[in-house]
């Protein structure tokens, strides 16, 4: 359902949690915090009350955000356990339509990753595709681990926003 600003800015802080208390994978506590700064004056605004949730939280409450997200073409796109926005972005990229041989890659890659890092590997795929996505995947892994992670929150932004722009009019 795509909302107006207007009626964010109307809505009790429990019904836009309820409303957007999904945008951050598994993690409603950034819409609580996101809701804080209404009234909004654009959507610009209310990506940047999430983003900003996102950026000033602790260290810890960012990593449960980061291992809140599911591996890319993982064992929950297998079991189709992935929240409807992850399914319909994953699509789109055509990672549900992988071949074996591709899928393998990215579950090794995974799991490189997550022994590397201790989060899943996270990019905003809205836009690109299993190549790039490969790509970024396997320059990426070479990264330390302070770099990593803020890769992955920027990555999470972009991916908040995207959501957010698919929810809010404009």
């Amino acid at each position: 359902m795509i909302r107006t600003i207007d009626a964010l800015n109307r809505m009790t802080a429990g019904d836009f949690v309820a409303a957007f208390g999904d945008i951050a994978e598994h993690s409603p506590w950034v819409a609580e915090r996101a809701a804080t700064a209404r009234p909004f004056a654009g959507r610009e605004n209310v990506v940047d009350a999430f983003t900003g949730a996102l950026r000033r939280a602790s260290q810890a409450e960012q990593l449960a955000v980061l291992r809140a997200h599911p591996d890319l073409a993982g064992k929950a796109v297998v079991a189709g356990e992935l929240t409807e926005d992850s399914k319909r972005e994953q699509a789109g990229a055509g990672l549900d339509q992988l071949s074996g041989e591709e899928f393998e890659r990215f579950t090794h890659l995974n799991q490189t990753y997550k022994e590397r890092f201790g989060i899943p590997f996270i990019f905003a795929v809205k836009g690109a595709t299993k190549d790039l996505i490969l790509a970024s995947f396997e320059e990426r892994v070479g990264n330390d681990r302070a770099r990593e992670i803020e890769i992955a929150i920027d990555n999470v932004c972009r991916i908040l926003r995207f959501r957010l722009e698919d929810r809010i009019e404009g």
